[in-house]
């Protein structure tokens, strides 16, 4: 059974996590051009992190920024590698979705790297409505980022 809920970032599981995803988006992008937020980062108070649990295990990982009172961010979506293809990211961003809505957000974007490795990312975000688009809160654009939007 799967449980998605907010996380206070405390659990090592969750921390081994961010990690892996701070990792893997350095193997794909120069440092200058990732924009993946840090421990840090996901603890401030604009950001909100949820966490997947499957049977008690953590299955994945994903957070909803602040960037105005209309307009909100999808920042930091991992799946942990035991779960790929479950069906984790996509439930991950339909909490995500809900939420923003329940915020009175008007819009949701996000910021992703370009290359096959982030092709499986991007066609869940396309199936879900998502549409290429301008860069968005201080972003730059460059050949390893790409932005996505979603009109609530």
């Amino acid at each position: 059974m799967r449980i998605i809920r907010k996380d206070n970032l405390e659990s090592a599981e969750v921390l081994d996590l961010i990690a892996e995803h701070l990792s893997g988006m350095h193997e794909n992008s120069p440092p200058e051009s990732v924009y993946a937020l840090g421990v840090e980062s996901l603890k401030s108070d604009d950001v909100t992190v949820f966490a997947a649990w499957d049977d008690g295990r953590l299955s994945g990982i994903g957070a909803l920024k602040a960037i105005d009172a209309q307009h909100g961010e999808i920042k930091s979506m991992r799946t942990a590698n035991a779960f790929l293809r479950k069906g984790v990211a996509a439930s991950l961003l339909e909490h995500i979705i809900s939420e923003a809505s329940q915020r009175g957000y008007k819009l949701l974007s996000l910021e992703t790297g370009s290359g096959d490795a982030f092709d499986p990312a991007i066609g869940l975000y396309r199936k879900r409505g998502f549409r290429a688009g301008d860069a968005f809160g201080g972003y730059t654009k460059s050949a390893f980022n790409q932005f996505f939007h979603l009109d609530l």
